[in-house]
């Protein structure tokens, strides 16, 4: 009997025991910044790499990590109702995902190049095949061997040299996106002794296989500010300093133009685009102005044979396609070849040697136009869908009329094609497998149109299961983002599912701020104007419940 009542008290008791939230202790610190004073209370959280680094954990750290401890108790038994849910969805979505996937090879320079992965194992293995796909696998680097011993661990990009023997890749294992880059020797495999610390993890080769152009990041701001060269087999203290950006607004970082012709360095903020060029066969040159940095002015460059094709916002908020010399890069020399189209927005470019393309967004949706430069015959992809969003994908040669892009919908699971741009045939490479069966037949999307309160049009993308669909309202979640011009493109996720399986709708309202219909969404849904953001989202909202999607008891909103 006293067993039963002491049971009793502890199930009383657990069942009363209310939470406590845990709250941070302050400390004042006084930071002054021209001349301006002010107080950070919670300064005492900022661990410096060298703390987070350290195995042996000194007082701040174990007091920042204690309270982190606290704050994650805090979550785990506030949803601790959830757990038996959370655990069914976690193992829903994993049990999708293959486990051994592997990317489609892309051709560069006389060997095919793809990442695969291996069950079991976390990273991937990046490979190549020379000349051809039936030719032997080596193995460049193996993502599981190098990750062993850190507890965070991340690959950035990796570049192989003009001559194919060396590659540089970055990594970082701090989570910090500060990235150190090593060189292999792909003929030996051994890795060089100089390595190169705080960089953004890319590297530019110039043509002599031997110097490299790289990007070193602020340990404070942590934004890209310095461009330096440096040559292999020696210490990165004797590097270059060959760019600094003196704006803080800006990034900015380096690359190797598709044509080998130029090292590029690109500089970016909100408003406006730069670019500075160098010859790759002057490693030791001087870098000159593309043209000089304008106001409001973006743009992009790419290279082909002894010309620059240039995406430009002058005079053309949507962009137009211009051309100039590639020894005559200023703007003064810039000529016409596609103009401002106001509803349809340029968004990116490939260069071909007898085709130009490009990914453009038009009523909203990203799709691709090629124009054969010989006969200069216009084609627009048809994708078949009413609701999608395609990408150029990776392109490394010139001399093909092949053109690779990626195209997925709310209800196509990732793809990727090789479109013959001179035949019109297009052929399926590869398609994200889900893993326990996935049946497109058995969803349905669509495009709606929601009306704003001052009689702007919103896109609305939605997607359901058929099998779940009802005659009366139910259960929806309305997704949307609208700042900084980035638009949300209906793509598939198969994690997804695991609502829409569960008689869920889902929808993204395309609202301003964004660059759905273009430029002017983006400078209708901004500063002044951002009021419209959110006042989009709340109509699009009243839409789906006017039309019987849902109601408002059961719109939930993300």
């Amino acid at each position: 009997m006293k067993f039963f009542v002491l049971i009793g008290v502890l199930i009383m008791s657990s069942c009363s025991e209310k939470l406590v939230k845990p709250v941070a202790k302050k400390e004042p610190y006084e930071i002054i910044t021209h001349g301006h004073k002010r107080v950070d209370d919670y300064y005492w959280m900022r661990l410096t790499d060298e703390q987070k680094k350290s195995k042996i954990r000194d007082e701040q750290t174990k007091a920042v990590i204690n309270y982190i401890d606290q704050e994650n108790n805090y979550t785990q038994k506030s949803l601790s109702h959830t757990n038996l849910l959370q655990k069914t969805l976690f193992d829903e979505i994993v049990e999708r995902i293959p486990k051994d996937d592997e990317t489609v090879p892309y051709l560069e320079n006389g060997y095919f190049y793809y990442s695969r992965y291996e069950e079991g194992k976390e990273y991937a293995i990046y490979c190549r095949k020379k000349g051809s796909l039936e030719a032997k696998e080596q193995i460049i680097l193996d993502g599981n061997e190098l990750s062993k011993g850190y507890d965070y661990f991340s690959v950035g990009s990796r570049s192989v040299s003009p001559n194919n023997e060396w590659l540089a890749y970055g990594l970082d294992t701090l989570s910090r996106r500060f990235y150190t880059i090593y060189f292999k020797n792909l003929v030996t495999g051994k890795v060089l002794e100089h390595s190169i610390p705080n960089t953004s993890g890319s590297v530019a080769w110039a043509n002599d296989n031997k110097t490299v152009f790289y990007t070193s990041k602020n340990k404070v701001t942590l934004l890209s500010e310095k461009i330096l060269r440096h040559k292999l087999n020696t210490s990165y203290e004797k590097d270059v300093l060959v760019y600094k950006e003196a704006d803080n607004e800006f990034y900015t970082g380096v690359y190797r133009s598709k044509s080998g012709k130029f090292i590029i360095i690109w500089n970016s903020s909100t408003l406006v685009s730069d670019y500075h060029i160098l010859n790759t066969d002057n490693p030791n040159g001087d870098f000159i102005s593309f043209t000089p940095r304008g106001e409001r002015h973006e743009y992009d460059i790419a290279h082909y044979s002894d010309k620059f094709y240039i995406l430009t916002n002058d005079k053309a908020e949507n962009k137009r396609l211009m051309e100039t010399p590639d020894d005559a890069t200023d703007i003064s020399n810039w000529k016409e070849i596609i103009p401002h189209n106001k509803n349809v927005h340029l968004l990116d470019m490939e260069i071909f040697e007898n085709y130009l393309v490009l990914n453009h967004r038009k009523n909203g949706l990203r799709g691709i136009r090629i124009i054969n430069q010989i006969n200069k015959k216009n084609e627009i992809l048809d994708f078949g869908e009413n609701t999608y969003a395609a990408f150029i994908s990776t392109n490394k040669e010139f001399n093909t009329s092949i053109l690779r892009y990626s195209y997925s919908s709310l209800v196509t699971p990732w793809s990727i094609y090789d479109y013959n741009m001179k035949t019109g045939k297009k052929t399926l490479l590869k398609q994200d497998k889900i893993l326990g069966g996935y049946n497109q037949k058995n969803y349905f999307s669509e495009r709606l149109y929601a009306k704003s309160r001052d009689g702007k049009k919103i896109p609305v993308s939605i997607v359901y299961n058929k099998n779940y669909k009802k005659d009366y309202p139910q259960n929806l979640l309305l997704y949307g983002y609208g700042s900084y011009g980035s638009t949300i493109d209906p793509y598939f996720n198969s994690a997804r599912l695991s609502l829409l399986d569960r008689g869920f709708i889902f929808a993204i309202a395309h609202v301003r701020g964004s660059q759905i219909y273009g430029r002017q969404s983006y400078e209708d849904g901004k500063l002044l104007k951002k009021k419209n953001t959110f006042n989009d989202f709340i109509d699009a909202g009243k839409f789906l419940v006017s039309s019987g999607y849902t109601n408002k008891n059961k719109l939930f909103c993300s």
